[in-house]
């Protein structure tokens, strides 16, 4: 869980920054270029992923795969019950990311599926049908990004959660 009191300072920025570029940099050599030690790149690495702040994970660009659609629903709530709704949600497995906003919509949520077919059933048949408590969906299919990178699901099965 994210600690709010807890602030990145120079160092921890700049080792974000280093793993930004290629997050299996090697300690050694980050603490090489920040003139640190090796215990002190893993001893604050280690801290900022417990923080919540920093996370390594292996992403994919769902463009540079066959038959992926990744698209970004909009979702207006019925009641003033968000968080229920964000962990609801965050249990679809084809859903890779769920957060509050300010605006049009209550909440976001990001899918990577392997067809339209996929997408409907997400949207109108299954998942979001059997959450409830929400009023006005919208969808917007992404075409394509440079920057976007996704999880993919462990297997193409539908109970496989991307998680």
């Amino acid at each position: 869980m994210i600690d709010e009191k807890y602030e990145i300072d120079k160092l921890d920025r700049e080792i974000i920054l280093e793993l930004q570029e290629d997050a299996r940099r090697q300690f050694k050599i980050i603490a090489g270029k920040l003139k640190v030690s090796e215990g002190t790149i893993k001893n604050r690495v280690e801290r900022l992923i417990k923080q919540g702040i920093l996370k390594l994970e292996a992403r994919v660009n769902p463009f540079a795969l066959e038959r992926r659609i990744s698209a970004i629903v909009g979702v207006n709530l019925k009641e003033r019950d968000h968080e229920e709704k964000i962990k609801e949600i965050e249990k679809i497995p084809w859903v890779t990311s769920v957060w509050n906003a300010t605006g049009r919509f209550d909440l976001f949520f990001e899918v990577m599926v392997d067809s339209l077919e996929s997408l409907n059933d997400v949207l109108f048949k299954e998942d979001l049908k059997e959450i409830g408590g929400i009023s006005y969906t919208e969808t917007f299919v992404v075409l394509s990004s440079n920057t976007k990178f996704f999880k993919i699901c462990k297997s193409e099965k539908k109970s496989s959660n991307c998680k």
